[in-house]
């Protein structure tokens, strides 16, 4: 058997990592269920964990130890946004299956004894309809779920529309997975002094997030660049297009050279696109540079939405509902599912901007979210400084 996590944090302690109070009871619960799933009849059902507190607590980094402690257990780690973007992808193979989502699930359940969330938050109406039906599948055919999240489980998808059908699959995590709140005042991304940042080298990549002060010529930005990327190397050749193909849609590119592209903040940010898009995008590349970010957020005004008309396939009752949200708010989002993605599969992120980090974001109805976004972009910087 491996290290439990238990013990790997407490080795941890004695070289890189700070010892935190508020972290011992999700520490101790995940301990017990390590020792649960190395001992229990594979059809036991067995309650999950769900750990949720503000930005930098150490919930990714817990859950991270734990996960890779599991190591004879068939396992999934994803962030919650990827994960969705699966479901809906295996949905448009399904055609003709009758109960599509149980069939997804049970095919997961086949392969997964554990599934492992990180950052679980839902915005999207079509998401929160199939999560109880999916959910109850897989709790029931045994899967055991491990997840992070800002916010407790009362709170999520709240105010969101037609915000009853969601509330099965809040009633299945209270039911399948124990509550831990992590109520520490430490952001150990913004306090750690080393590249750790209260997570294990081993589970980190050399990346890096930085300002530049103007805009350069492609050559001018390789040649500084190939002193910190050892992937970008005078025999790179260069991109011969000024458009890429992403999910089999062509989108705008600066330039690019073997695995460093150059995209401008409008080409990824303002307009249709996806967390798919993010997820092949990343899988392309080793290093984003994301020019002219302007300032996001703002003023914070009220606008009509119509129902039925910008909510999917999903049949909803003609009519009028007032939103509050500021007009830099939609590309905000896509800002951020695009740090996420860059964040979770090690992709190096260098930022142009002619504001600093810290006022990027400046009072839109996306401040709670833009935090965590902040934190992990200050937490992307030191894994090159250090």
């Amino acid at each position: 058997m491996t290290l439990s996590p238990l013990a790997q944090y407490q080795a941890l302690t004695q070289i890189n990592v700070s010892p935190d109070e508020a972290q011992t009871e999700a520490l101790q619960a995940l301990d017990a269920l390590f020792q649960q799933l190395h001992s229990a009849e594979i059809a036991t059902h067995i309650k999950g964990l769900y750990l949720w507190g503000d930005v930098g607590r150490g919930k990714t980094f817990l859950m991270d130890l734990f996960y890779h402690s599991m190591v004879n257990t068939p396992k999934l780690r994803l962030h919650f946004h990827r994960f969705m973007a699966m479901v809906h992808q295996r949905l448009n193979q399904t055609y003709g299956i009758r109960e599509p989502l149980t069939y997804i699930a049970k095919d997961i359940a086949k392969q997964y004894r554990l599934i492992c969330f990180d950052e679980f938050f839902v915005t999207d109406i079509g998401d929160a309809i199939l999560l109880a039906r999916l959910f109850d599948t897989l709790f029931a055919e045994g899967v055991v779920l491990v997840a992070t999240s800002n916010i407790p489980i009362n709170n999520l998808y709240k105010g969101g529309l037609q915000r009853d059908r969601f509330m099965p699959t809040i009633g299945l995590l209270k039911q399948y997975t124990q509550e831990i709140h992590l109520n520490g005042r430490i952001d150990h991304r913004l306090t750690a002094p080393n590249k750790s940042l209260n997570r294990p080298a081993s589970l980190t990549a050399p990346s890096m997030l930085f300002t530049l002060p103007s805009i350069q010529t492609p050559e001018e930005i390789y040649a500084l660049l190939q002193h910190e990327c050892r992937f970008i190397s005078a025999s790179c050749n260069a991109l011969q297009s000024d458009h890429i193909s992403i999910c089999q849609r062509l989108i705008p590119i600066r330039a690019a050279m073997g695995k460093l592209a150059w995209f401008e903040f409008n080409a990824l940010c303002d307009g249709p696109r996806s967390a798919l898009d993010y997820i092949e995008l990343a899988g392309k590349f080793k290093a984003i540079l994301l020019s002219h970010v302007p300032t996001l957020g703002g003023e914070i005004r009220s606008w009509i939405k119509a129902r039925g008309t910008e909510d999917g396939a999903i049949a909803t009752v003609t009519g009028e509902r007032q939103l509050a949200y500021s007009i830099q708010d939609d590309p905000t989002r896509r800002f951020i599912s695009l740090v996420d993605e860059l964040y979770d599969q090690k992709v190096c992120l260098i930022i142009h901007s002619a504001h600093p980090l810290e006022s990027l974001y400046q009072n839109g109805a996306l401040s709670f979210e833009f935090k965590r976004t902040y934190s992990r972009l200050i937490e992307m910087k030191r894994w090159l400084a250090n």
